[in-house]
């Protein structure tokens, strides 16, 4: 027996780790097209992501060879580029983390469905990460709502994005 983990708990960790490097692609797509349109504070923060969720994948990824399971280096292909507009570049960073939360929340149903109990664990980690990451996205867009886009509107938004914190109270 070379690992613990089932067969479907391993896929559904590859699957994991491609849909972390896909967001880790679609961050730095993000900040390329803010640097592009004159966002320098989103880009940098777009560029803060795309590392983030690449040592996401990482992490998972080690835990799958860790646990003698097969990881697999995904190939990530068709990211978008450009996209509508200032606001939509969050809109779309939102719905991207709400995906990945919702992927993590079906991972850890499996995992205590299989008995897998090891892997329950290990993925506590993300799922209170990713109350953070929800969090940040629904704040950067919240700014559009409280400031504006108009005069200078996108550029205070800018301005104020990368200092939105998350206090963890618990």
């Amino acid at each position: 027996m070379r690992t613990s983990l089932t067969e479907e708990i391993e896929q559904l960790l590859n699957a994991q780790i491609r849909m972390e490097a896909e967001a880790s692609a679609m961050y730095l797509a993000m900040s390329s097209w803010c640097d592009r349109n004159g966002f320098d504070f989103s880009a940098g923060y777009f560029k803060e992501q795309a590392d983030e969720e690449r040592e996401h994948m990482l992490r998972l990824f080690k835990y799958v060879s860790d646990m003698g399971g097969r990881a697999v280096s995904p190939e990530v292909t068709n990211i978008q580029a450009e996209f509508e507009s200032f606001r939509n570049v969050f809109e779309q960073a939102l719905l991207q983390e709400i995906a990945v939360t919702q992927s993590f929340n079906r991972m850890a149903d499996r995992c205590q469905k299989a008995k897998d109990y090891v892997t329950f664990t290990f993925l506590q980690w993300f799922l209170e990460e990713q109350i953070e990451e929800e969090y940040v996205a629904r704040r950067a867009l919240e700014l559009f709502e409280l400031i504006g886009e108009e005069g200078t509107g996108r550029y205070e938004i800018d301005k104020r994005v990368p200092k939105i914190q998350y206090e963890k109270t618990y």
